[in-house]
């Protein structure tokens, strides 16, 4: 009898042990999330909800650390030099994948030190003129501007934004040369757009519906691969120029060597944030759609953008020192 407790007894510790010795679920601390802006931007407005539910979710502290500055560049570096345990993260936009062909230099290497976990959404560019500017097609906006080269200008937000680098992709696709004029915001690129002091301008297409529908601005296409079924009146470029395709995108990251459990783990609870029914309808508000792909899917997203703009920014000679 005293031989079969014996057994009984290892057999159970045989079970037990390798269950008392597993890991702690993800996450067993406070997680940081780093957005590379200052608070209460779109962006950042996006960071506080998913840490919000992110925290009801884990039942853990989810930190929103806002470190703005060299366009994007200190947040992410911050990022890029945390430990790879999945307790620092940051959000990410469409200058996570231009700044490694526009910036002289980078204190980081993006494929190299950081990973993606998850798409968390997108917002859509819309090419807008002046109400009464003499365009109202591309095709016409293209003709005009090949009869006066040179004379046409676009507005951008500042050098190396995805709204300038549309532009460039939008020269380069159609062939003709209108000359780019930076500014420190949308905002005041709005104004001078609407007092004609420029031409044209890609916006999110939620920061130009205001003037648009107030009669002060006209769309003349989305930068988007098909028709927005919000607003089917609204032609795409593509319709003129085949294979144009631009948007902003916003995702989450982490460090290199974050193990891919972890990543997974994060992921999910990401995508279900963001797909959630008050969430979803806040982002729609502020001009974004969930995505919510799978770590594959945004790391190849990612290293196709970055080759993208690669290739606009060369051909375009963008440089920032």
């Amino acid at each position: 009898m005293k031989k079969t407790l014996i057994a009984i007894l290892a057999c159970m510790a045989a079970i037990v042990s390798p269950l008392s010795w597993a890991a702690p679920a993800f996450p067993d601390g406070p997680v940081h999330l780093v957005v590379p802006f200052p608070a209460g931007g779109p962006t950042d407005t996006l960071a506080r909800m998913l840490a919000e539910g992110l925290q009801a979710r884990w039942k853990q502290p989810v930190i929103v650390e806002n470190k703005p500055g060299a366009g994007t560049l200190i947040g992410t570096d911050h990022v890029a030099r945390a430990a790879p345990d999945g307790r620092t993260m940051g959000i990410v936009i469409s200058a996570y994948t231009i700044n490694p062909s526009v910036r002289r230099s980078m204190p980081y290497d993006t494929l190299a030190d950081l990973q993606g976990i998850t798409q968390l959404a997108e917002s859509k560019l819309v090419l807008v003129t002046r109400a009464d500017a003499p365009f109202n097609t591309v095709a016409e906006l293209i003709a005009r501007a090949r009869r006066h080269p040179g004379e046409l200008t676009y507005a951008s937000p500042g050098a190396g934004t995805s709204t300038h680098l549309a532009g460039e992709m939008f020269k380069q696709a159609a062939g003709i040369d209108i000359v780019h004029v930076p500014y420190k915001g949308s905002g005041p690129a709005q104004t001078d757009l609407v007092g004609g002091q420029v031409d044209v301008m890609f916006d999110v297409l939620q920061s130009a519906l205001p003037m648009v529908r107030s009669g002060r601005l006209k769309v003349i296409a989305l930068a988007s691969p098909q028709r927005d079924a919000a607003f089917p009146q609204y032609p795409t470029v593509a319709e003129t120029l085949p294979g144009f395709e631009v948007g902003s995108m916003f995702g989450l990251i982490a460090p290199a060597r974050t193990p891919a459990a972890t990543v997974a783990a994060i992921r999910d609870a990401a995508a279900a944030v963001v797909h959630s029914k008050q969430v979803a309808q806040t982002m729609a508000g502020l001009g974004m759609t969930p995505v919510g792909s799978t770590p594959a899917e945004f790391n190849r997203f990612l290293r196709d953008e970055i080759e993208k703009w690669r290739k606009v920014a060369q051909q375009a000679n963008v440089r920032i020192d």
